[in-house]
C-alpha cells in the first residue's frame, strides 16, 4: 500500500494522524500517510515521533523508502527503542519541526547555488548545518565570496518558492530542466514535481522547501573542493 507523502503539498505541516499498514523485515513501521520525509535525492529522513492513543511515543531516528518502487515509507525507529505498535493501529505521527526547516532552508539555498553555478550537478547532500553540491566544471577558478554575495542577493529579494506537476512526457520534452546527473527524478507515475524559486530557478524536485528565499536566513559558501580534474564542491553553511 502506497504512503500518502503530506509533505509534498505542505512541507510545514509537523503532524498528522495515521494508521499502520505494516512493518518491515528490519522492524520500520509503515502508514498509509505521513508527514516524514523518506531519505532520498540527497536529503536525510526526518526524525521525529510516533504517538500511541495512550500518550506513549516511540521514537524515529530516520524514514526510508520500503520498497523499489518508492511507494512506502517505513518509519524506523531510534536505537534502543524496543516497542512496535501493531499493524492497523491509530497513531499521530510528529517530527522534529526545527530540524525539518532547517533542511528546508538549506535545500532551498542549493537550488539558489545551482542557479549561481550553471553546471551539470554530479553530486549533492543536504544537511541541517552544512550542505554541499558537486559540480561537473571545466578548469576555472570560482571565488566563495563572489558567490555568498550573489546567494545573499537571491535571499534578499524574498522570491516565492512554489511546487507544481508536470507530466513525464512533459519532462522528457524539456531535458534542460534537469540539472542532476547522479539523480534522476522519478518517473513513471505519469507525473513529476517541479520547484520553482519564481524568476531564479526551476527543475524537478521531490524535497521540502520553504515558501520564500527571505526565510532562509545568511548563508555563506564555507569551502570550494577539487574532487577532480573537472569535479568541484562547494560547500554551504550558515553564516
Amino acid at each position: 500500500m502506497a504512503t500518502e507523502r503530506l509533505f509534498l503539498d505542505d512541507a510545514y505541516l509537523d503532524a498528522c494522524e495515521a494508521r499502520v499498514v505494516g512493518i518491515t523485515e528490519q522492524g520500520g513501521i509503515v502508514l498509509d500517510r505521513t508527514v516524514f520525509y523518506a531519505t532520498s535525492g540527497g536529503q536525510p529522513g526526518d526524525r521525529g515521533t510516533l504517538v500511541r492513543a495512550d500518550g506513549s511515543e516511540i521514537a524515529i531516528g530516520n524514514a526510508v523508502y520500503a520498497d523499489a518502487g518508492k511507494s512506502e515509507i517505513a518509519h524506523v525507529p531510534a536505537d534502543g527503542t524496543p516497542v512496535r505498535p501493531k499493524v492497523g493501529e491509530a497513531l499521530t505521527a510528529r517530527i522534529d519541526q526545527d530540524l525539518r526547516h532547517r533542511r528546508m532552508c538549506m535545500h532551498t539555498a542549493m537550488h539558489l547555488l545551482s542557479a549561481i553555478l550553471p553546471y551539470p550537478v554530479t553530486g549533492g547532500s543536504v544537511g541541517e548545518t552544512e550542505s554541499r553540491l558537486d559540480f561537473d566544471i571545466p578548469e576555472a577558478g570560482l571565488d566563495k565570496d563572489a558567490i555568498t554575495a550573489k546567494l545573499a542577493e537571491m535571499i534578499a529579494a524574498d522570491a516565492e518558492v512554489r511546487a507544481r506537476w508536470i507530466s513525464d512526457e512533459e519532462l522528457a520534452a524539456n531535458p534542460g530542466l534537469v540539472k542532476t546527473m547522479s539523480v534522476k527524478p522519478p518517473t513513471g507515475t505519469g507525473r513529476v514535481r517541479l520547484i520553482e524559486i519564481v524568476g531564479l530557478d526551476l527543475q524537478p524536485c521531490g524535497g521540502t522547501h520553504v515558501r520564500r528565499t527571505g526565510e532562509i536566513g545568511a548563508v555563506r559558501v564555507t569551502q570550494i573542493e577539487k574532487k577532480g580534474k573537472q569535479n568541484r564542491r562547494v560547500r554551504l553553511g550558515w553564516a
